[in-house]
């Protein structure tokens, strides 16, 4: 039996921020990363826009919020010390037309009480000077978003968490398969061996729901999967877009719509919509596990997610197989773009604990056990937000477990 203080489950950004926050708040104790794919970061952390969120849209005193902004700044500070490709270039965020105006206050507003730094309303002369290329009747001037390469900020944040304690460790290729109680402490049990931890801690994304029943967690909720689609501009087209293009989002439909990333890596990426996926770890558009889709669909929180937002969805699914209605969706804010400019990209999954009246909005949700600590939702901006989640996990546990 492999002793440790503490086990993390989960190497996404969310485990691999509060690996890192837990060694350094408490280095003497021993701490093993396990997850199950061979290498880091390799699901939603690997494949979502990496963008540096300003906490614009969140509601103010929530945790998205207030872990958003506190998570960026110690984001943008980490990136400067140990080295990550990023780049706090800003964004605009554009009304395509004047019905979108009321919105963009709103969202100003929200902003303004988030203390989101040099947030500004601009005219559409400005929005021309920042993005030549984009058209829009108002939009918001949000100059803290920026872009990183959150697969190396993983590495660097377990990289530094090893660091700290010589006898912590970083086990990759090994699924964890169940969770025994002995005594105080808990059993790991995984496709490889075992593990016993004095406390645990899952940050499990797309298995969260899941891992946190085997642990004994009462949850009435289930976490389903919803695929994101993402074109990318061909070479020729890339000076159309300079840095971060956003929509005004509408509150009826869960997502924040397709926008304009420029990357680390200098590609554009335009994208995502957002259809639901009948396998949570599922890139492809025809992926199907049987196992995830009964899980989905024998879940009335499914159900009514799909009824409240029936025409959002069945336009979400055409663009998912049609570029032409894809590129006139691009087109509300870039119209000069055409079929030429843009070639598929890839695909992301993001996890959302869905509570059972179809509500996908939910704040982030942590929950504590005798001897546990799950972090059961955790959906954009959790990646941005990551280190101040690593924060709020480590004083859950100093409080509950010191």
């Amino acid at each position: 039996m492999n002793n440790y203080d503490v086990i993390v489950v989960g190497g996404g950004i969310v485990g691999a921020a509060t690996f890192y926050k837990m060694q350094k708040r408490f280095p003497d104790k021993t701490m093993l990363l396990i997850d199950k794919m061979d290498k880091l970061a390799d699901h939603q952390t690997g494949n979502n826009s990496g963008v540096i969120h300003s906490g614009l849209y969140y509601k103010p005193g929530s945790l998205k919020a207030d872990n958003c902004v506190r998570g960026r700044r110690a984001l943008v500070k980490f990136a400067k010390e140990y080295n990550v490709p990023h780049d706090v270039c800003g964004k605009v965020v554009v009304a395509a037309d004047e019905s979108e105006m009321p919105r963009l206050d709103k969202i100003h507003g929200i902003g303004m009480q988030n203390e989101i730094e040099g947030l500004e309303k601009i005219s559409v002369e400005q929005l021309t000077d920042i993005e030549p290329h984009c058209k829009g009747v108002g939009a918001l001037w949000v100059p803290c978003t920026g872009i990183i390469d959150f697969r190396a900020a993983t590495e660097k944040m377990v990289e530094v968490g090893l660091g700290i304690q010589a006898k912590s460790a970083v086990h990759l290729s090994e699924e964890v398969l169940d969770f025994e109680t002995d005594g105080d402490a808990t059993v790991v049990k995984t496709n490889k061996r075992s593990y016993r931890a004095d406390k645990l801690i899952v940050c499990g994304g797309l298995q969260a729901d899941r891992l946190a029943r085997k642990d004994g967690v009462k949850l009435k909720e289930r976490v389903v999967g919803f695929r994101g689609d993402y074109y990318e501009l061909n070479d020729h087209a890339k000076h159309k877009v300079r840095n971060l293009i956003y929509p005004v989002p509408n509150p009826d439909f869960p997502f924040l719509g397709v926008h304009f990333t420029r990357m680390t890596n200098g590609e554009i990426e335009c994208g995502p919509n957002a259809v639901f996926t009948f396998k949570r770890e599922g890139y492809g558009k025809t992926d199907f596990n049987l196992r995830d889709t009964v899980d989905a669909l024998g879940y009335s929180g499914t159900w009514k997610l799909f009824f409240n937002n029936m025409s959002f969805g069945i336009n979400e699914y055409r663009r998912a197989f049609s570029k032409r209605l894809f590129l006139t969706t691009l087109q509300r804010l870039v119209p000069s773009l055409t079929m030429d400019d843009i070639r598929p990209g890839r695909s992301g999954v993001r996890a959302l604990l869905l509570n059972t009246a179809g509500d996908t909005r939910d704040d982030f949700r942590i929950e504590t056990t005798d001897r546990s600590i799950h972090v059961l939702n955790a959906p954009s901006p959790a990646a941005t937000a990551s280190l101040a989640i690593g924060d709020y996990v480590a004083d859950r546990f100093a409080e509950n477990f010191s």
